[in-house]
């Protein structure tokens, strides 16, 4: 956000169970946290992507430009790993073990070095959602990704799941806006791990 702000007004909404927001108690839509804030240009990286993708294929109108870090995509088909770690992250919050949860998710989405820093805020989201009972977001149709119009850049970590690789190569391939961008030495979170190159692309992108 320091990176940005010097030549763009930036806000960052927390989403519904996910830092100061509480989880959700009843059915809601993921773009409500992001229409009030638009028109704007949208960045978002995993949940985040998946929700920015989503905005600005049903509000096209809206999203100036577009920027996908990671981003999950509704109907992909996973791989056996990610569909195990699925599965044992299901039973661990199912067991009520919310530290092992978050050791277990540190463990399969980040480097050693940066767990410390993540630890506190993944703690805070587990936390929260187990507040609320579980409630399933109600997701627009994801209409095909042919007709994404804004100008997108997707951004995808060399050392991130084979999955999220691809995810961002289809994207690329399949919007006629759409450039592909990876970043060396990069997992799940670049912004994270490599925070310089990421800032560097923005600015190029969103000046």
């Amino acid at each position: 956000m320091p990176a940005l702000a010097g030549r763009h007004e930036v806000v960052a909404p927390d989403l519904p169970g996910f830092g100061s927001a509480p989880a959700p108690t009843a059915p809601f839509s993921p773009l409500d946290s992001v229409l009030p804030l638009l028109p704007a240009a949208l960045v978002g990286n995993s949940l985040g992507g998946r929700l920015a993708l989503q905005t600005a294929l049903a509000h096209p109108e809206l999203v100036e430009r577009l920027v996908l870090v990671a981003p999950g995509l509704p109907g992909w088909e996973w791989s056996s790993e990610r569909v195990e770690h699925g599965r044992r992250a299901e039973e661990l919050e199912a067991a009520g073990d919310l530290e092992a949860e978050v050791d277990f998710e540190l463990a399969f989405w980040l480097a050693p070095e940066h767990h410390e820093e993540v630890r506190p805020q993944l703690r805070r989201a587990f936390d929260l959602q187990a507040m609320a009972p579980d409630v399933e977001p109600l997701w627009p149709e994801l209409p095909p990704l042919s007709g994404l119009e804004p100008p997108t850049l997707v951004v995808v970590g060399d050392r991130d799941l084979a999955d999220f690789r691809r995810i961002g190569e289809h994207i690329a391939a399949s919007a006629p806006r759409a450039d592909l961008a990876v970043v060396e030495g990069a997992g799940h979170l670049v912004g994270l791990e490599r925070p310089e190159e990421l800032n560097r692309l923005l600015l190029e992108f969103l000046g």
